[in-house]
């Protein structure tokens, strides 16, 4: 049945919602798509989800070929399995939870994992029902702190999540690369530029984690590459050790450092009143360089660790001044623990720490040089390495030490990768220096290993009667983030501008002017293209203007609009690529033969 706009439920705006911060968020708003219903939930309008379900077809499709199998969980889950994984409290305040009236504990699903496994610890007991695949198409539910970028970064969310269940890690390997290649075939589909990197395995484990991020301006994700091949999510890249060096013999030198309490009033400070950093005086290497640099000195940052049982742990890192810390990668670090800078209560509570004037510290050792039992850990950077030379803080008020040196006048308690990465950095596989890009993550493939098998009990008999732990897989594509981004690339000045895979409508018939022959013409043709198998969107409004009908279909951006007007009575039509911009003059045979081609 042809749609008709003259009755269809859509209302297109001519001005951009006030909250709209990304392109796509404008456009799905203006065009009818979405509307806000709260800050990150939105409510689907019927050409929504339309594109919604196209997309989603395509997973089906593909998730068919890979084997998987779908199923559908609710949405509010029960307390106890989240509890067995630990993940009622190791979420914090991410998810949301409510009671019933009963006062019973439920949750708004963040994810499925818990009850992926308990279906198939409830159906499956021998190793003859592995391997298996399912999966669902689901909404999802976080307590975003802040809720951005229309669909990109909301508190509702569709997801599809798929999960592999075999009793040996080379079965699992092939599951994982049949969901892996599944992916490659979506999102070649759908046109999209995809970028294959390392990720982190989190608390989790298991053997691989691979995301797939698209390149785009407004991604949150930074990710590396190298011309050699490698690529990886800044959170899982490995910064690659210096070799030792020869520890050289002598004592750290204190000098005075009036109001230096930063990196660059301390260089400052260093290059107008002490000599020329030299070969085993100073700096992480012995570079000889003819000034100080931020390179050449050893920043302490005092962090503040909140664990999940709610006790608070400072930690001091080192790391050369002229790096930062990516929150980031501390994030992932001290997962799953909250981190924070110290805050001016923490400092209050630990006078030993001079602020602006921190050196090297331990938590059971030497303070250079000096005996305490401080209980801070001090963990340092990969780059410091035994043998490299710093101007740090002397850990007195206007002070600073130069000459200190790693495995001579201090020992960290630890090594911890945090530090923030840049383009030329070298590749931990040897592949050459990075550059950095941004991406926004549309999928993530995961092998899980046992831990939810593990922790809810999932075993079966292997061949020879024993019980073993089944071993997962985790497969998650961000359904409603992906058709976000399509928007985001497949746009003019004039609203969107679909791919034919996932268009509302395969064309867009628009009968213009006052002429009943041009009215009945394009019912005419929007009635044959139905007929051929293309869904078609009618505009038969009356009384509305060209320009209005013009901009409305240019605004919700099917492919091909077909504009049936003062050629009518001669059998005329205008056949517009909305992609290209080309407008072709053919008889109302000839379009119906070229778009049903």
């Amino acid at each position: 049945m042809v749609t008709r706009l003259s009755t269809y439920f859509l209302r297109t705006l001519r001005e951009d919602p006030a909250d709209a911060e990304v392109t796509s968020h404008r456009l799905l708003v203006r065009a009818g798509y979405i509307r806000r219903a709260a800050p990150g939930i939105f409510t689907w309008l019927p050409l929504g989800l339309r594109v919604k379900a196209k997309l989603e077809q395509i997973i089906r499709d593909e998730m068919a070929n890979a084997g998987a199998f779908e199923v559908h969980f609710p949405a509010l889950l029960p307390r106890d399995p989240y509890e067995e994984s630990g993940r009622w409290t190791s979420y914090g305040d991410g998810i949301f939870r409510l009671q019933d009236r009963k006062g019973a504990d439920y949750l708004l699903a963040p994810t499925h994992e818990e009850m992926f496994t308990l279906l198939v610890k409830d159906l499956y007991s021998s190793y003859k029902d592995l391997p298996l695949t399912i999966y669902q198409i689901q909404d999802k539910y976080r307590d975003e702190a802040r809720p951005r970028a229309g669909l990109l970064r909301g508190r509702e969310f569709t997801m599809k999540d798929a999960y592999s269940f075999d009793y040996t890690d080379a079965g699992q390997d092939v599951s994982y690369q049949s969901q892996r290649d599944a992916y490659e075939r979506i999102f070649t589909r759908l046109g999209m530029e995809y970028v294959i990197v390392a990720a982190d395995n989190g608390l989790m484990g298991g053997a691989r984690s691979e995301e797939f991020l698209h390149p785009i301006a407004v991604g949150e994700d930074t990710f590396v590459r190298s011309a050699g091949g490698y690529a990886a999510n800044v959170e899982a890249f490995t910064t690659v050790v210096p070799d030792a060096l020869t520890i050289a013999e002598g004592s750290p030198v204190v000098f005075d450092s009036p109001d230096t309490p930063t990196i660059d009033t301390l260089v400052a400070h260093t290059n107008a009143h002490l000599d020329a950093p030299a070969p085993g005086i100073a700096g992480p290497a012995t570079d000889g360089a003819a000034s100080w640099t931020a390179a050449h000195t050893l920043k302490n940052v005092v962090l503040a660790l909140t664990h999940l049982d709610g006790t608070r742990e400072l930690v001091i890192v080192g790391l050369p001044g002229d790096r930062d810390i990516d929150d980031k990668r501390a994030e992932v670090a001290f997962a799953p623990a909250a981190v924070e800078a110290a805050t001016e209560a923490d400092f209050t509570k630990h006078p030993g720490l001079v602020k602006g004037y921190i050196g090297p510290w331990s938590a059971s050792g030497a303070v250079l040089g000096e005996e305490s039992t401080t209980g801070i850990r001090y963990l340092v950077d990969p780059r410091v390495v035994d043998g490299t030379a710093w101007v740090t803080g002397a850990n007195e008020h206007e002070k600073h030490a130069h000459s200190v040196v790693a495995g001579r006048d201090f020992v960290a308690d630890g090594i911890v990768d945090i530090s923030d990465v840049r383009a030329g950095d070298p590749a931990p596989d040897g592949s050459g220096p990075v550059e950095l890009a941004r991406g926004m993550e549309i999928g993530h493939v995961f092998q899980l290993g046992r831990f939810f098998a593990e922790k809810l009990g999932l075993k079966v008999l292997d061949e020879n009667g024993k019980l073993v732990t089944v071993t997962m897989g985790s497969y998650g594509i961000g359904v409603t983030r992906i058709l976000a981004i399509l928007a985001e690339l497949n746009n003019d000045d004039r609203g969107l501008v679909w791919p034919e895979s996932i268009a509302p409508f395969d064309v867009h018939v628009v009968a213009t002017g006052r002429d009943a022959v041009a009215f009945d013409l394009a019912e005419k043709l929007a009635a044959e293209l139905e007929t051929a198998g293309r869904d078609v969107l009618l505009d038969d409004r009356p009384k509305v203007s060209p320009g209005v009908k013009f901009g409305d279909a240019e605004l919700v951006g099917v492919p091909w609009i077909l504009i049936v007007g003062r050629g009518a009575a001669d059998g005329q039509v205008e056949l517009w690529d909305r992609r290209s911009g080309e407008r072709t003059t053919l008889t109302a045979a000839e379009a119906v033969s070229a778009l049903t081609a």
